[in-house]
């Protein structure tokens, strides 16, 4: 197989530049996982007054008794568009998700130690856009699927003050592909597979400055995941230098997922009031060059070891809740989020399609001797993100253009306490 040097460069430059994974967060985080805590915005590491504090606060399982089981889905439906700058407007395929949740805790009578086991999805979702958006030799899918085990333990040092730790094991799924050099037909294809295994530890601190005011740290680590699987190359009809093939080969690449800390304050005025504000700090700079590194190469347009350049930008989530409880059990929340976009329109990716948002939010539930349950509305928008500049793939094709995101999401969480 001969190809033209052209065909090379422009083949690097398209897979270099364009295979990010996927989300509809900030990047691609998940940052709900328990509908009381999303009824208030996540505001939550000061307050972690249930076993879904294995996830946002550790730390907050001193404050549970006995044991405490509590399961949820997060059901997520998607709007996202874009717009090209030839004026084409497109959906995004993969627009519902359901996401679970389960949480175990269990804190024994006159002991300062609590214990909990979490198994949840902190990242991930999907993305499938059509051939003839403009940017198939960019990106066309990626899917991402993420789970955590999370087991944690609780240490109360005294009546006001605890600290919590635990590990994670935590299992990645990547799925990406984006076309060659057709620009909006599907005769070639680029495809990358492969999955892994990491550890990672969360910690937290939960201090009862006053009866009135709370303050909660939770800290998530960075784990990079040794993704081991394959990559497949395709074209079905001949250009010039460019003729048909099929390819194959093992291989690897090493993903980084960025460190969070989570800061927040808990004010309550009153018994029957609580509000609290969260700011968190996600390290998406640890996310820099991803090198997938192939067994066997193909001779003139793919080479060995593929560099993804992505170069995100670390973010904040700024988080308000509030919520007020009734002397028969009942609660009602609401929350508002900001979240800052973390992906440069240098490195821009549909598969990502990252920008400013904002999240409101409503719920309600109820706590009783034994059962509980929690629902949660939540609706998210993006202003529109005009992105220019981004590398221009093989096929003469950017990812510039607007994108707009809308989101609506239904939470349901049960709890069982005995």
């Amino acid at each position: 197989m001969k190809m033209t040097s052209r065909v090379t460069c422009a083949a690097l430059l398209v897979v270099g530049g364009g295979l990010p994974l996927t989300g509809a967060a900030t990047g691609f985080r998940l940052p709900d996982q328990d509908a009381f805590a999303t009824a208030r915005g996540e505001a939550f590491v000061a307050t972690a007054d249930n076993a879904a504090a294995i996830y946002y606060n550790p730390a907050g399982l001193s404050q549970l008794s006995g044991h405490s089981v509590r399961m949820g889905i997060y059901g997520l439906a998607l709007d996202v568009t874009y717009e090209s700058p030839a004026g084409g407007s497109f959906d995004n395929g993969d627009d519902l998700f359901a996401i679970p949740q389960l949480f175990y805790a269990f804190s024994p009578d006159e002991c300062p130690f609590s214990f909990g086991l979490g198994i949840y999805s902190p990242y991930g979702l999907s993305t499938d856009w059509p051939d003839d958006t403009g940017f198939r030799t960019v990106a066309t899918r990626g899917e991402l699927t993420y789970f955590t085990i999370n087991p944690v333990v609780s240490y109360e040092i005294c009546s006001d003050l605890s600290v919590g730790a635990g590990v994670s094991f935590n299992r990645a799924e990547v799925d990406l592909r984006q076309g060659l050099l057709w620009p909006s037909q599907p005769y070639d294809q680029f495809k990358f597979d492969g999955d892994g295994w990491a550890l990672g530890y969360n910690a937290g601190i939960l201090w009862k400055a006053h009866e009135k005011l709370r303050f909660g740290v939770n800290f998530r680590s960075s784990t990079s995941v040794d993704l081991e699987g394959e990559t497949s190359a395709y074209n079905q009809v001949a250009l010039p230098g460019y003729p048909v093939f099929s390819h194959q080969s093992n291989a690897d690449a090493e993903f980084h997922f960025p460190f969070s800390l989570v800061m927040g304050v808990s004010y309550r005025p009153t018994p029957k009031w609580n509000f609290e504000f969260n700011a968190e700090y996600t390290d998406w700079n640890y996310l820099n060059t991803v090198t997938i590194h192939q067994a066997t190469p193909l001779p003139g347009l793919l080479p060995a070891d593929i560099p993804l350049v992505l170069d995100w930008e670390s973010s904040w989530y700024y988080e308000f809740g509030a919520t007020h409880y009734f002397e028969n059990g009942w609660t009602v929340s609401a929350g508002y989020i900001y979240n800052e976009n973390s992906v440069p329109d240098d490195h821009y990716t549909p598969l990502v399609y990252d920008l400013d948002r904002h999240f409101l939010s409503l719920g309600a539930g109820h706590h009783g001797e034994h059962f509980d349950f929690d629902l949660a509305y939540q609706f998210g928008y993006g202003p529109t993100r005009t992105v220019t500049g981004s590398a221009v793939s093989a096929g003469g094709q950017t990812a510039d253009g607007d994108y707009s995101f809308m989101s609506h999401a239904l939470f349901v969480t049960v709890g069982w306490r005995f």
